[in-house]
């Protein structure tokens, strides 16, 4: 976990970096102009690419400093493709809440939203104590597996 939140340090200069170029390109002049949607998508394949090449090559920046390291079942490299259905499986991660939040009837605060993904953020990672290698689900649908990627003392 501390690998992915760190991760996420790192994803802010690629959304910015990402975000900063749509904007200029697409002469966006506010963060509510009518094209949010396209930004959002947008992102989701900028974020795509970042997590599909990286871990196709078997890290990103921060499995790097953590020494971790992507394989599939077998323990090689991960394809394109495998990596790319991992990516989409990762967004298990922040769907569901993202999904509730957009059905209730009513508007939701900045705190009630923190609340609601952090929620389930931590059931969807206790929820890998009942695989029976302990590794998260959208892994073991993915056919992937995270692991310890440090130098094999002599």
């Amino acid at each position: 976990m501390a690998c992915w939140l760190y991760e996420g340090l790192l994803l802010f200069a690629v959304v910015f970096v990402a975000g900063w170029l749509f904007s200029t390109l697409g002469q966006m002049r506010d963060a509510m102009d009518a094209r949010r949607p396209l930004l959002q998508a947008f992102l989701f394949v900028v974020f795509g690419i970042y997590f599909t090449v990286f871990w196709s090559r078997g890290q990103t920046l921060a499995m790097k400093t953590w020494r971790l390291r992507m394989v599939d079942r077998s323990g090689r490299p991960l394809t394109q493709g495998r990596a790319l259905v991992r990516y989409l499986l990762g967004w298990i991660w922040f769907l569901p809440p993202l999904a509730a939040i957009h059905a209730l009837p009513f508007k939701v605060s900045g705190g009630e939203v923190l609340v609601l993904m952090t929620g389930w953020v931590a059931i969807w990672a206790l929820l890998a104590r009942f695989h029976p290698q302990q590794q998260f689900w959208h892994d073991a649908w993915a056919g992937t597996r995270i692991v310890d990627a440090s130098p094999i003392p002599r």
